[in-house]
């Protein structure tokens, strides 16, 4: 399948260490999304698009998220710059939401940690729709990939 990323590069620089278990978050979300996703990049005017598979660097450059995308052989295929902006209230809500599951599977008990956990899912799931959005017109991604990698840009973000 050439519509999907075979391997991704999250560049640390200049980010503070990632504490234990945001560095579980990340390894587990790289995992299942090299497992399974679906990312094809979309044509822009006369532009030809570079077939992929594809390999994905994710980093936050001069406040700003970036996807370099190059081709498995090491061809520029696209770069793409977005603003934090739109996604800081939703990684904000999302690590408080966090925060608050784990306290709570200390605690609580099954019918609380659902409900927490139902709100979590919540929003993890708008972060991946302010992140298809983000991407509109530059690449296709479907909600899982969308999801995994929201929570890559989670760790960039708070790392």
């Amino acid at each position: 399948m050439t519509n999907r990323i075979s391997h991704i590069e999250i560049d640390q620089t200049g980010l503070a260490a990632p504490t234990p278990a945001i560095e579980q978050e990340r390894k587990v979300a790289v995992f299942d999304l090299l497992e399974d996703n679906s990312f094809a990049l979309e044509a822009r005017g006369d532009q030809t698009v570079a077939d992929g598979p594809y390999h994905l660097g994710l980093a936050i450059r001069e406040k700003r998220l970036v996807f370099d995308v190059d081709t498995e052989s090491g061809e520029d295929a696209a770069e793409f710059h977005m603003s934090l902006g739109p996604f800081r209230q939703v990684v904000k809500d999302y690590f408080a939401i966090c925060e608050s599951y784990f306290d709570a599977v200390k605690k609580l008990p099954p019918s609380q940690i659902e409900a927490i956990d139902m709100a979590r899912r919540g929003i993890h799931n708008e972060g991946a729709r302010v992140l298809q959005e983000r991407l509109e017109g530059k690449a296709e991604i479907d909600i899982d990939t969308a999801r995994r990698l929201f929570t890559l840009i989670c760790v960039l973000h708070w790392g």
